[in-house]
């Protein structure tokens, strides 16, 4: 499986922005799918994720009620709705993915088989 993460840029405190993670390879429709964010001088922490079914969502505290995680399983594609930029969401976001068999440590970086590259989120004033 190979991600493809986009939708990076430059956004103003406040404002929104869109990510996209499509797999290519094989079908993600039965893994689950996580995205992480490494800001500078920082480690790679977790930030949203779904299970395959899109029946469940899980969200770090920080980013609750602003962020949106979603995923269309004909595209082979999950998204990342952010939305009420902080300065502290300026990070390098990374897309994930964890085949069957699956469990529930989905706040782990050890749980996800498959990573994308990255995409840069900049928030600015």
């Amino acid at each position: 499986v190979q991600l493809q993460a986009s939708g990076g840029g430059l956004a103003q405190v406040g404002g929104s922005l869109k990510l996209s993670c499509t797999a290519s390879g094989r079908t993600v429709s039965t893994y689950d799918m996580g995205w992480f964010r490494q800001a500078p001088g920082k480690e790679r922490e977790f930030v949203a994720a779904i299970n395959w079914s899109s029946s469940a969502a899980h969200y770090k505290d920080s980013v609750k009620g602003r962020f949106i995680i979603s995923r269309d399983n004909a595209k082979n594609t999950v998204y990342l709705q952010m939305s009420s930029l902080k300065f502290e969401d300026t990070a390098l976001y990374f897309c994930a993915a964890h085949g069957p068999p699956l469990g529930s440590a989905w706040e782990e970086e050890y749980y996800y088989d498959y990573w994308g590259q990255g995409t840069l989120v900049t928030v600015s004033s």
